[in-house]
């Protein structure tokens, strides 16, 4: 990342190409604002008169006072009083037109990141965490928002500076001259410190990044946290992670401050010689009193042109920047994203195979190994082994999440591959061990999976996985709010509010991860029943942590160590598989 920051800070053709790329890009989020950003630039362009007029006024001003010409000095200072409050005015509502500006095309960009971002393969998380995608959404997408009204406003300042130059070449050559070197001296400055800047500035956002990557972890976990009693071990490699940004940015502000105390000194020296010179050019009559105070006056405007220059480059530099790592989401330019077909199926039967899939999550280690099997629409399979045998990544290669390494998987004889995301995603439900319940209420939870659910449906999906009782004897009843990841419910109360959401979704597929793992015995009996009920209905999938429930599945796969190592009912394991006998047998030990 610095080092593809360093490369952007050259400011090549290329980069200026990319550059001219980056900000088409983002104008599209402006457009439907862009009235608000015109009229920012027109006050700002209404300031320029003022900003050269203002010291020739006020030169008026002392002139008048040292001449007793009070007449005069109040009828200025009227003056001067009118311009700048029609000046403050315009600058308030301006401000107010800035901001409902800067909120839309900021929820513009962050809207259209957080959809390319539902869009990423499961192993960008995988490798890179949540953090950067936090950080970009936050930051970067801010800074996008702010180039269009920073480059005018820049620009608007260069010209009004240029004003300045203009009006100070009428009244001295000479003068002109010295504010020119002036500004020469403080560009070169300038350039070396933000050089400097930028080598580290990349660094410093890539730590960050991570550090929000933590924080959001730490945040996550904190009831883990808390049970483990590890705060003081989280808080240690909070402190080091925290340090070393820290001690960073320190390094850089030092860097920074020495450049800006090295800058001082110089005008300290410059403004030395303005008096010298000015006082010089009034002896030789060479500049008039009045005009010697216009320069002095002009003096700091005039001395930051080139700066205006360099902080137009900078700005450019930042959103280049900022741009380059919210366009490699939007644009799949370094993140993969995931990959669907075109064949559009608004219902399916249910029936898929496996074909010779093989697949590893990083490379490393194969999960799945050469597996082969079928499942036939409106059946019931469960699939029993060992932890990490490989049973849950079938679920995810089945909804897709993951892309299989070798083989085919098919649904209703069409390569998963071929299909829509919608044709996979709309008629195949997952419901997991530890289902995420999100911090609305439990309705809310409900509408997730469909917004027009009626009243009566809602009521039935309830009743059908045992949670209606329950919810009607909260005082909210469906309106309770369950807390972040539905920390209010119990494990099995969670279970079944997913259950619930599976069943308004109304998928032709439903896959139980585990689902009755964390019910007590009386509830498994009663989503037991539930599921039986569904039976011939639905083709569902099971991943059982008891044996003792999928007795009656009408096919049952045995996995160990990522291959099929049996196939068939319960009855005919129990009589060919001495594998499924011994599992099935220490099950009844539990």
């Amino acid at each position: 990342m610095e080092e593809n920051f360093k490369e952007n800070r050259k400011l090549t053709k290329k980069d200026y190409k990319k550059i001219f790329e980056n900000i088409k890009k983002s104008y599209k989020f402006v457009k439907s604002n862009k009235k608000s950003l015109i009229i920012c630039i027109i006050v700002s362009i209404l300031t320029i008169p003022v900003s050269v007029l203002t010291p020739i006024l006020s030169a008026q001003i002392l002139l008048a006072l040292n001449g007793s010409l009070y007449e005069d000095l109040l009828k200025i200072s009227a003056f001067i009083f009118i311009v700048y409050s029609i000046q403050h005015l315009l600058w308030f509502m301006s401000r107010i037109v800035y901001k409902k500006y800067i909120v839309n095309v900021v929820y513009g960009i962050q809207k259209e990141l957080m959809k390319e971002t539902f869009k990423l393969s499961s192993e960008c998380f995988d490798e890179h965490g949540t953090g950067i995608f936090i950080d970009r959404l936050r930051q970067d997408t801010n800074v996008i928002a702010n180039i269009f009204d920073d480059l005018a406003n820049i620009l608007i300042q260069i010209f009004s500076n240029l004003g300045i130059f203009i009006v100070i070449f009428t009244i001295s050559k000479i003068m002109f001259l010295y504010f020119v070197l002036c500004g020469i001296n403080e560009f070169i400055v300038s350039k070396k410190r933000i050089k400097i800047y930028y080598e580290r500035f990349g660094e410093i956002r890539d730590l960050e990044e991570k550090n929000t990557g933590l924080v959001a972890e730490l945040i996550r976990g904190v009831r883990d946290v808390k049970v483990l009693n590890s705060t003081d071990v989280f808080m240690k490699k909070f402190d080091k992670r925290v340090s070393e940004v820290n001690d960073k940015n320190i390094k850089l502000t030092i860097k920074n401050n020495k450049f800006y105390l090295f800058s001082e000194e110089i005008n300290e020296v410059l403004d030395y010689l303005f008096y010298f010179i000015g006082v010089m050019l009034t002896n030789f009559n060479l500049l008039t009193a009045s005009n010697f105070v216009v320069l002095y006056m002009y003096r700091s405007k005039a001395r930051y042109l080139f700066t205006y220059i360099v902080s137009m480059m900078e700005s450019i530099k930042t959103f280049n920047f900022s741009a380059n790592r919210v366009y490699e989401i939007i644009d799949g330019e370094k993140f993969s994203k995931e990959k669907f077909g075109n064949i559009k199926l608004n219902h399916i039967n249910g029936d898929f195979e496996f074909k010779n899939v093989s697949f590893a999550y990083k490379k490393e280690k194969e999960i799945l190994h050469n597996i082969s099997f079928k499942v036939k629409a409106n059946t019931t399979v469960a699939f029993v082994g060992k932890s990490g045998s490989g049973k849950s990544t079938i679920f995810s290669l089945l909804n897709k999440l993951y892309n299989v390494d070798d083989g085919k998987i098919f649904i209703d004889g069409y390569d998963i591959n071929t299909l829509t995301k919608d044709s996979i995603r709309n008629n195949m439900s997952i419901i997991t061990q530890n289902p995420y319940i999100f911090n609305l209420s439990i309705r809310d939870n409900l509408l997730l999976v469909k917004e027009k659910v009626t009243e009566k449906e809602m009521i039935k999906a309830c009743k059908t996985a045992c949670l209606h009782d329950f919810i009607m004897s909260l005082p909210n009843g469906y309106d309770t709010i369950v807390g972040e990841g539905g920390i209010t419910l119990s494990g099995g109360e969670r279970q079944r509010l997913a259950i619930a959401r599976a069943l308004i979704k109304k998928t032709e597929i439903i896959l139980f991860d585990e689902a009755t793992s964390a019910l007590d015995n009386e509830t498994q009996e009663k989503i037991q029943k539930a599921i039986h009920n569904l039976k011939g209905k639905y083709t569902i999938l099971i991943i059982a942590h008891r044996l003792s429930t999928i007795v009656n599945s009408d096919k049952i796969i045995m996995i160990d160590k990522g291959k099929i190592v049996g196939e068939g009912t319960h009855k005919y394991l129990m009589e060919k598989s001495l594998k499924y006998q011994k599992l099935y047998q220490a099950d009844l030990l539990k």
